[in-house]
């Protein structure tokens, strides 16, 4: 068991991308946050499956070439191979909350080009 509260982490962007809160040894739980413009590289993960919930703000999470448009309180899971991304174009930052499991230390393929 172990307690942590965010403030002991960092976005990996300095204000934007995920904060780690917990990874492994099952699964991994991190804080997401992009401001408006931001986005992050298209992938998919082989083994892992993603969950993002959207805590607050709006966001576009492309899967498979299909924009996602989703708001405060929406959950959207990604399977594994699932090409996907998020992109912030509104002018308000998003936060939300993102599970990957089960654990693999690495597990995210990076795809040139996606559809959009």
């Amino acid at each position: 068991m172990f307690v942590i509260n965010e403030s002991e982490r960092e976005y990996r962007f300095g204000d934007s991308g995920p904060k780690y809160l917990m990874k492994g040894p099952r699964m991994n739980f991190a804080l997401v946050q992009f401001m408006p413009g931001q986005s992050f590289d298209a992938h998919y993960h082989n083994v892992m499956e993603e969950d993002f919930f959207i805590l607050e703000g709006k966001v576009d999470v492309i899967v498979d070439g299909k924009v996602n448009t989703l708001s405060a309180g929406d959950l959207i899971h990604i399977e594994p191979g699932e090409v996907h991304f998020v992109n912030n174009p509104y002018d308000v930052k998003v936060k939300m909350v993102s599970t990957l499991a089960p654990y693999q230390e690495v597990d995210k393929v990076t795809v040139e080009n996606p559809v959009y």
